[in-house]
């Protein structure tokens, strides 16, 4: 994000259109149960200094005012601590980072702290574990208000995974068996996503994750529930399918996707699909 203008201290706005100046006092707003309150994680030695909170006990008033009145309120990391002290989830489930669980758990016995979960929706209350949790997060009130197309497109223009739940439908292999919590799987499958034209090792895989072979094969198959090979099969299947899509040459489709022939990339797609592209049809 660049800034787009800057007049002193005065105004200063981005280039996305987010301004950083001119900045309204929450008590103005006057907000309905069509509205959606985001509360963004904050350190924590600031969520355990009583002071801090005591001086901030206005802004948790209002907070629980908004929920009464059906206001979407939701929270990205130890924001939930926030929401947990305005007490609007008490009595509740949700989730948070998961080093401060075992902490909020502590502070806050009435209210149930779901582990391991991206994000947690409880009537209108919405909690995600971490920062890029709270953009899985978004993308599901997204497709919630405006439908799976357009938050896949969001997900698409901003680089990002479409995770979601266990039960939803997944929209592609790069966004399939993405909807788990370990940071070394994701590691993983981002390196075979981006070398997917390579013919690379599972030792070089390994090597990137800090992992011996053995135990990244097990933990993949069991995070997942498909074994490496199998996931880099659908990758090469996917991405074949777009270039061919694209008009490309075979040859260069099978150089792509980590093949050394077309031959190679006939047999693949035979395997994955029920009919070959019309491209590949014509070398039949």
């Amino acid at each position: 994000m660049s800034f787009a203008s800057f007049d002193g201290a005065n105004e200063i706005e981005s280039s996305a259109g987010l301004h950083l100046s001119k900045l309204v006092h929450f008590s103005e707003f006057k907000l309905t149960n069509e509205d959606y309150i985001f509360i963004p994680g904050i350190d924590y030695e600031l969520l355990s200094n009583r002071q801090f909170l005591s001086k901030n006990r206005s802004f948790f008033e209002w907070l629980k005012a908004q929920n009464s009145e059906g206001v979407r309120i939701c929270s990205v990391c130890t924001g939930t601590f926030l929401l947990a002290e305005a007490g609007i989830l008490n009595h509740k489930s949700c989730t948070t980072h998961w080093k401060y669980i075992s902490k909020f758990e502590s502070k806050y016995p009435m209210i149930e702290v779901l582990q391991k979960r991206l994000f947690v929706s409880d009537d209108n209350i919405y909690t995600s574990a971490g920062v890029s949790s709270g953009l899985d997060l978004s993308l599901f009130i997204l497709e919630q208000e405006l439908g799976t197309k357009f938050a896949s497109d969001v997900a698409k223009e901003v680089v990002i995974y479409f995770r979601r739940g266990e039960s939803d439908p997944q929209l592609s292999i790069y966004l399939e068996y993405r909807n788990h919590l370990d940071n070394r799987v994701h590691q993983a499958q981002d390196f075979l996503i981006q070398n997917i034209d390579k013919n690379f090792r599972l030792i070089e895989l390994s090597e990137h994750v800090f992992m011996s072979t053995r135990n990244l094969t097990r933990l993949f198959k069991k995070t997942t529930g498909i074994t490496i090979g199998a996931y880099v099969e659908k990758l090469r299947v996917e991405r074949a399918v777009q270039l061919l899509s694209e008009n490309q040459k075979v040859e260069y489709v099978a150089q792509q996707c980590g093949l050394k022939s077309t031959n190679q990339l006939r047999t693949l797609l035979k395997k994955h699909i029920n009919k070959l592209p019309t491209t590949m049809e014509a070398l039949n």
